[in-house]
């Protein structure tokens, strides 16, 4: 993967709009239903600084409100999120379904229970979403979205990150490696200490786990 580039006038315009660019990944997108209120919303638009530490915030992002909904969705069929704001920053993105161990609404998040199922680069669009892989076993799941802002250009990254919860029904036995988060990505990962306007065309991997598609 390669990022699309900016010109350095492109970096400094955008690292004025840094404070009125924010955004949330606010919307839950599952099979042909769109959903807020399964969506653990993020208390405000500031991004998230610590996504190769140990915090819990890595996970669903800093103290994010409960859902009151859990959408059920097929596999084989889409999800993903759409933004509150177009997506100005440059940065990976990432979707990951959490397997919980019982309900999605009582689940921290914590453990062993992660894996991706798909990522992206690039900035402008407003959705990103992806195709549950028909092997996933049935159950709830949180599903969740990040976003490692490397627009900064000094290996400091913004994370943007959104758990929706939703029920699988038509699943099958496939068993992806899984990872814990925080801790999918390391401190020192050369994918989020990059920098992105001077790589020069270099080749480009996200971080975290290989994607799994089932």
């Amino acid at each position: 993967m390669k990022f699309s580039g900016l010109t350095l006038l492109g970096a400094a315009l955008l690292a004025t709009q840094s404070v009125s660019a924010h955004y949330i990944f606010k919307t839950l997108v599952a099979g042909g239903k769109t959903s807020t209120a399964a969506v653990r919303q993020p208390v405000d638009l500031m991004p998230y600084a610590g996504i190769t530490t140990s915090s819990s915030s890595a996970r669903c992002n800093v103290n994010p409100g409960k859902a009151s909904e859990t959408v059920t969705v097929g596999a084989g069929d889409k999800v993903g999120f759409q933004l509150s704001n177009n997506m100005y920053h440059e940065g990976p993105v990432s979707i990951y379904l959490g397997q919980a161990p019982g309900s999605a609404a009582e689940w921290d998040g914590s453990g062993e229970r992660w894996f991706k199922i798909a990522e992206f680069t690039g900035t402008g669009q407003t959705e990103f979403t992806t195709t549950i892989p028909v092997s996933v076993p049935n159950g709830e799941y949180l599903v969740r979205i990040e976003q490692v802002g490397m627009h900064l250009g000094t290996g400091v990254t913004e994370a943007f990150i959104s758990c929706g919860q939703i029920k699988v029904t038509g699943g099958g036995n496939g068993n992806p490696p899984k990872v814990a988060i925080p801790g999918h990505i390391h401190e020192g990962d050369h994918s989020v200490t990059v920098d992105i306007y001077n790589n020069n065309g270099a080749p480009y991997t996200c971080p975290g786990p290989a994607v799994w598609r089932g």
